[in-house]
C-alpha cells in the first residue's frame, strides 16, 4: 500500500523523474539488494529506482543520453533569456523586478534540470546528489516567488521598494536553503530523522521532500491563480487578462500530466530513446511565457511623460 510520501511509484513508472537521484544514493548507502533489473549497474543506470522504463547513461547500450530534454531545455534557456530581457525594459510595470527574478529562478532550473533528468552523471554519485539537491532547491524558490510576485500585485507593499525586495529576497533565500538541506540528507544521511532509509527502504518514503516537490509547488500555483483571478477580474475589471493566466494554468497542467503519464509511454514507444520529460518542459515554458503575456497585459510599458514636465 502506497502511503503519504512515497516515491516509490514515481521513481518507478515515472521515467526520468529527478528526485530520485536521491533515493538512489541512499538505496546504495542503507540497502543496496533493493536496487536490480535496469537499476544495476550504476554506471549504467537510467534515472529512477528500478524503473520499469529509463533512458540509460550516456555511453552504454547506445544510448546519447535524454537527448529530445536536453535540447528542449536549451531552446528554453534562450526563450526564457530573451523574456528577462524583454521584462527588464518595462521600466514602469508594477512588479518588474519580482516577475524578472521569477524568471531568473525558472532559467536556473533549466540546467540543473538537463543535468538531473539527462543520464549525464552516474547514479549514486556525489556531484549528481549535489546537483540535484540544487534543483530541488530552486524548484521550491521558484514556486515562492511565483506566489510572491501575486501578493505584490495586491499592492499590499509597493513593488520595487525595500520593504517588498528585502523580505523577497530574504524568504527565497530560505526556501532555496530549506530545499537544498532536506535534498543532501535524503541523499547523503546527514541525520537518520531526515536521511535515513525507508521501512521498508523500497517505499523511497520522505514526507519532507514530497511537501517541498509536489505539495508546495501545487499550493503556491493555486493561490496564483486564486490571487490573481481577483486582481484582475474584481480590482481591474478585465475579462481578457484572465484568458492568459487560464492558458497558463492548463499548459502548466498539462505539462505534468506530460511528465507523470506520457512519459512511460513514449518511453516504451521509443524504446527507451526519449521520454516525455521534453513534452512537460516545453509546456511548462510554454506556461511561463504566457505567465509573462498575462503580467504584460495588465501593467504599464512605461511612465507617462505629462506626469513628469521637464
Amino acid at each position: 500500500m502506497v502511503g503519504f510520501g512515497d516515491f516509490q511509484p514515481l521513481c518507478t513508472n515515472t521515467p526520468s523523474y529527478p528526485w530520485c537521484n536521491l533515493f538512489y544514493r541512499q538505496l546504495q548507502r542503507d540497502s543496496p539488494s533493493t536496487l536490480r533489473n535496469l537499476s544495476i549497474p550504476a554506471v549504467a543506470a537510467p534515472v529512477g529506482i528500478n524503473p520499469v522504463c529509463g533512458i540509460p547513461r550516456v555511453g552504454h547500450d547506445g544510448s546519447l543520453s535524454n537527448i529530445a530534454n536536453i535540447a528542449a531545455c536549451g531552446v528554453s534557456i534562450f526563450f526564457v533569456a530573451f523574456l528577462i530581457f524583454v521584462c527588464n525594459r518595462r521600466k514602469a510595470a508594477v512588479g518588474r523586478i519580482e516577475l524578472r527574478t521569477f524568471l531568473i529562478l525558472y532559467l536556473f532550473t533549466l540546467p540543473l534540470q538537463l543535468i538531473t533528468t539527462g543520464a549525464f552523471l552516474e547514479q549514486g554519485t556525489t556531484a549528481l546528489v549535489a546537483v540535484t539537491a540544487v534543483h530541488v532547491g530552486a524548484i521550491v524558490a521558484l514556486f515562492w516567488a511565483l506566489l510572491a510576485n501575486a501578493i505584490v500585485a495586491t499592492q499590499v507593499v509597493e513593488d520595487g521598494t525595500l520593504a517588498s525586495l528585502v523580505p523577497f529576497y530574504i524568504f527565497t533565500a530560505i526556501t532555496l536553503g530549506i530545499g537544498i538541506y532536506i535534498s543532501l540528507d535524503i541523499g547523503l544521511g546527514v541525520t537518520t530523522t531526515i536521511g535515513g532509509a525507508s521501512n521498508p527502504p523500497e517505499a523511497l518514503k520522505s514526507i519532507a521532500l514530497f511537501v517541498l516537490t509536489s505539495i508546495w509547488p501545487a499550493f503556491c500555483a493555486v493561490a496564483y491563480l486564486l490571487i490573481m483571478s481577483y486582481i484582475v477580474l474584481h480590482v481591474l475589471n478585465e475579462t481578457r487578462p484572465m484568458w492568459y493566466y487560464i492558458l497558463a494554468a492548463a499548459l502548466f497542467v498539462l505539462s505534468q500530466l506530460a511528465w507523470f503519464l506520457l512519459s512511460r509511454v513514449i518511453c516504451k514507444g521509443s524504446n527507451s530513446k526519449v521520454d516525455g520529460s521534453f513534452v512537460a518542459t516545453i509546456l511548462e515554458t510554454a506556461a511561463v511565457g504566457v505567465l509573462y503575456l498575462a503580467w504584460r497585459s495588465i501593467t504599464e510599458e512605461s511612465w507617462d511623460d505629462d506626469y513628469y514636465p521637464s
